[in-house]
This record gives structure tokens, C-alpha cells and sequence, in this order.
């Protein structure tokens, strides 16, 4: 039986990982109780005999775990404080084979974050294949459900009026052009330069986009067959990364949904082109493969066994 201390059960991502994991017979869930989340020796009793913690915290308080840990147990934190970290194995196994053997020897992992996914499930490939070059100057496009933003948006939102709904349909942010992401998103591409990142969040609740624009022209002038060819070969043997036929409609009535993936650990990548230019594109659940989800593979690759276990 190996035992699991969620720190930070009651947030919108341990909330989550719990439901995932609570009917589970291998594992044993570790709880603070309300009156024990400010208690920081019982806190560190949990991060310290625990076999792995999962960490659902911002950064400070995510740091300060890790130091209370002391080196003790493993460690999956789901914040963005460890992700460029040096000690850190990064939590995206279709990274490839020597990805997933480091997550299963490692005992500190940092969850990827939502939006970073999908920006290097559709880069990577195409880098280490040569039909995109590292040096390319590149911009990213995404949008989100509102959960994505944590309790405090979720509870915002939430309490809108139908006016309020109505007149914050959809806001851009990350206009310092500074967002927490783009390290990662710049690092574990190998692309030479920070992308543009232009992130949206919509009023509604779950459910992620992510949309990378290039001409033919920095893609070598390849095909969107070889475009296509290049995603669906990298990822023909992953469980949940799906490469969407070239050609096929996805729309409806020319409209795609970001909903479509909710409720799965499923991303769907997708080629659209025209004749000097391409649009590639990532659809899936923020909640699931791109917080939760990934926390439960992870999980899983850690102990030995099937990553698609609960998911």
C-alpha cells in the first residue's frame, strides 16, 4: 500500500487528483484535517512519511513543503515554482523514452502547467525532426475555461450576474508579456527565443485551446502532409495524445470547441493549413491532462505501474 499526501486537498486541483485517486485500492490518501492546515509540524509529519506528497499550492507555499520535506519521500508539486528547477525532472512523459524513465526513477517532479503542454506536444516534434528550426521566432495563441485561474477566479466567476457574464465573455491577459508559462514553454521546446504568448480566459468552465500560427515558409516549406506525418509518427504509440486526421472537420460550422476533451487525460492535436499558412493546434481538458490528470500519470509512472491507471 503506498501512501499519498495530497497538501492542498481542498483547491481546485487536489480536489480533483482526490476524485481520481480516492477509489483506488493501491493507495492510501493522507489528508490535513481544517483544524491541522496551518500546523506546520503536522504538515511535516505528512511530507516527511508519506511515500509521494502532491503538492496543489502556489509557489511560496509550495517551496516552503519542499524545504519541510527535507529530502524525505517524493514529491509531485503541481505549481509552477519547480518547473525550470534545476533537481527537477519535468512532468510530461511524451517528451519521449528518456522522459518517462527519469519520472519513474525520480523522486521530485514538477506538474507541467496547462497551456505549456500543448505548445511542446506541437513543437517538439517538429524541431527534432528539422522542419522547424529552434531559432524561428514563434507566438502562441490559447484560451481557457475560467478554471483554470484557481479558486478565487472560479468563485469570481461564478458569482457573475447574467450582465456581468454577458460584458467579461472573454478577457486577454498576460500583457506584460511575462507570463509564468513561458519559461517552460521556452525550455523543454529548445526553441531559441521566449515565444509571444497571448493567453485568453472565457467565461466558461473548463476546457483549453492552444494555437500556434506559422508560414509554410519557417516550417521549410513542408506539406501539411509532412506537418501532419511528423505529429502523428512522434505520437502513434502514447496512450492519450490523439493526432487528429488532416482534413477532417472538427468544427462546428466552422467553429472549434475547446470543451471537447473535458473529462478525459486526452490532448487532441490538430493540423489546419492553407497554402503559405498553418495553424497548429492543441485541445484538452485544463483540469484533467493539463493539471490533474498529469499529476495521476505522473503518479503512476513514479510507482511502476500503468500510467493510464484511473485516468
Amino acid at each position: 500500500m503506498t501512501t499519498v499526501f495530497i497538501d492542498g486537498q481542498a483547491g481546485t486541483t487536489g480536489l480533483q487528483i482526490t476524485e481520481r485517486l480516492q477509489s483506488r485500492k493501491d493507495l492510501e490518501l493522507v489528508y490535513l484535517r481544517d483544524e491541522e492546515r496551518k500546523d506546520p509540524a503536522r504538515r511535516q509529519a505528512c511530507l516527511q512519511e508519506a511515500d509521494v506528497s502532491i503538492l496543489c499550492l502556489p509557489d511560496d507555499a509550495a517551496r516552503e513543503a519542499v524545504a519541510l520535506a527535507e529530502d524525505k519521500g517524493r514529491i509531485i508539486d503541481a505549481s509552477t515554482a519547480h518547473r525550470v528547477a534545476a533537481g527537477w525532472d519535468y512532468g510530461l512523459p511524451e517528451l519521449g523514452t528518456a522522459a518517462r524513465e527519469a519520472l519513474r526513477q525520480s523522486t521530485r517532479v514538477s506538474n507541467p502547467g496547462c497551456y505549456p503542454q500543448g505548445f511542446i506536444l506541437l513543437l517538439s516534434p517538429l524541431i527534432e525532426s528539422g522542419l522547424l528550426d529552434k531559432s524561428t521566432l514563434l507566438r502562441c495563441h490559447a484560451l481557457s475555461g475560467y478554471s483554470g485561474g484557481g479558486r478565487s477566479m472560479i468563485e469570481q466567476r461564478q458569482a457573475f450576474s447574467p450582465q456581468q457574464a454577458e460584458a467579461l465573455n472573454s478577457q486577454v491577459y498576460g500583457l506584460t508579456l511575462a507570463h509564468k508559462h513561458v519559461p517552460e514553454m521556452h525550455k523543454y521546446t529548445g526553441i531559441d527565443h521566449p515565444p509571444i504568448f497571448s493567453p485568453t480566459v472565457a467565461h466558461y468552465y473548463q476546457g483549453m485551446l492552444v494555437q500556434i500560427p506559422l508560414f509554410r515558409d519557417e516550417l521549410n516549406e513542408s506539406t501539411p502532409s509532412e506537418v501532419h506525418a511528423c505529429l502523428a509518427d512522434r505520437y502513434i504509440d502514447e496512450p492519450f495524445i490523439e493526432v487528429m486526421p488532416l482534413g477532417l472537420d472538427m468544427t462546428d460550422d466552422g467553429f472549434l470547441n475547446p470543451t471537447a476533451c473535458n473529462g478525459t487525460n486526452k490532448v487532441q492535436l490538430m493540423v489546419f493549413a492553407s497554402k503559405t499558412q498553418y495553424l497548429l493546434v492543441a485541445r484538452y481538458d485544463n483540469l484533467g491532462k493539463g493539471a490533474a490528470g498529469a499529476a495521476v500519470q505522473n503518479l503512476n509512472l513514479m510507482l511502476g505501474i500503468d500510467e493510464t491507471l484511473a485516468l
